[in-house]
């Protein structure tokens, strides 16, 4: 099969398409002719910083296409099903095997491209701000990188709830998107100080939860939030070390929640949460945004535009 690979960590450029042997599903496996990859956080960021741990390495975490065979234990899924799925590598590839338990089926009317894009995405936004934000219909919502795949399932399934959005992203265009999808008030990050806004929005009482998906922006996020409130950070995007000054957090009771998701898909709360939100798509409550598809064989390309071009939602690599 056709794969794109990378055998030292580094810029795009490192990644290379080329021929590998296909892969050989497990007894709980389900092998997959893939048909969508979405370009994770995650991808870029291990691609980048993280040694690969064997020669030609394929990396990325997202996954969409037809089961094409499955392993001699598998109960839930069989040969024609479409699924999307996720696994820690594996994605940049026309075929891969995945655990049954790390796939979800793909309702009708859903394309490939938007089912690769939403697990990580939409799972990761409702964990952030349900399961580990703990949000409440009234309560005031800051979205940090608004205009990613993370950023723009956030301020949908918050707004949802019941909750006021303010999402933080840059440019005109972006920032009229994002209010467009229910976002309350938007401040552009390179005009203003985030922080400051924040306070006149809120009245000077700061905002009950931040979704903070950069790292580098953690000391701002902090500073916007109300007392007693809840930051969630996920992520890295930012690629720095994750230092922060816990001192004005305890004096104020404020609650700092880790969330690292590749963990918990498969976990079965989790899972039904990801099956939920893929309804919801096929019955258009939300909107899954892709910036731009590319061939796998332009990987290095997808991923130079998905690091460096801020698209508004996801990047897709198609075999």
């Amino acid at each position: 099969m056709k794969a794109a690979v990378y055998n030292r960590c580094g810029t795009p450029e490192v990644l290379e398409y080329k021929e590998v042997p296909d892969p050989q599903p497990g007894p709980s496996d389900v092998l997959i002719r893939v048909e969508a990859i979405s370009i994770e956080g995650g991808d870029l960021l291990n691609r980048r910083s993280t040694p690969p741990p064997a020669p030609d390495h394929i990396g990325g975490y997202a996954t969409a296409g037809t089961v094409i065979a499955i392993g001699n234990a598998v109960t839930r899924r069989k040969v024609g099903d479409r699924v999307t799925g996720f696994q820690n590598d594996g994605s940049h590839a026309a075929l891969r095997a995945l655990p049954e338990n790390q796939t979800w089926i793909i309702p009708d009317g859903v394309d490939a491209a938007k089912a690769a894009a939403l697990p990580i995405s939409f799972g990761t936004a409702h964990h952030c701000l349900f399961a580990r934000g703990a949000l409440q219909a009234g309560q005031t919502v800051l979205v940090q990188a608004a205009s990613g795949g993370l950023g723009i399932a956030t301020i949908q399934l918050a707004k949802q709830a019941g909750a006021t959005v303010i999402a933080v992203s840059s440019g005109s265009d972006r920032l009229l998107k994002l209010q467009s999808l229910g976002a309350d008030h938007v401040i552009d990050h390179r005009n203003d100080d985030v922080a400051q806004a924040v306070s006149g929005l809120t009245g000077g009482a700061g905002v009950d939860l931040v979704v903070d998906p950069v790292g580098t922006t953690l000391p701002v996020s902090l500073k916007a939030l109300a007392q007693e409130g809840r930051l969630v950070f996920v992520g890295n995007a930012g690629g720095s070390n994750l230092t922060l000054d816990l001192w004005p957090a305890l004096q104020a009771n404020q609650s700092l929640l880790g969330v690292f998701m590749g963990t918990q898909f498969v976990l079965p709360h989790v899972s039904i949460t990801v099956d939920h939100l893929l309804s919801h798509v096929a019955a258009s409550k939300l909107t899954v945004f892709i910036d731009r598809q590319f061939p796998l064989a332009r990987a290095a390309e997808a991923h130079d535009y998905a690091e460096n071009h801020k698209p508004f939602g996801r990047v897709i690599l198609q075999p």
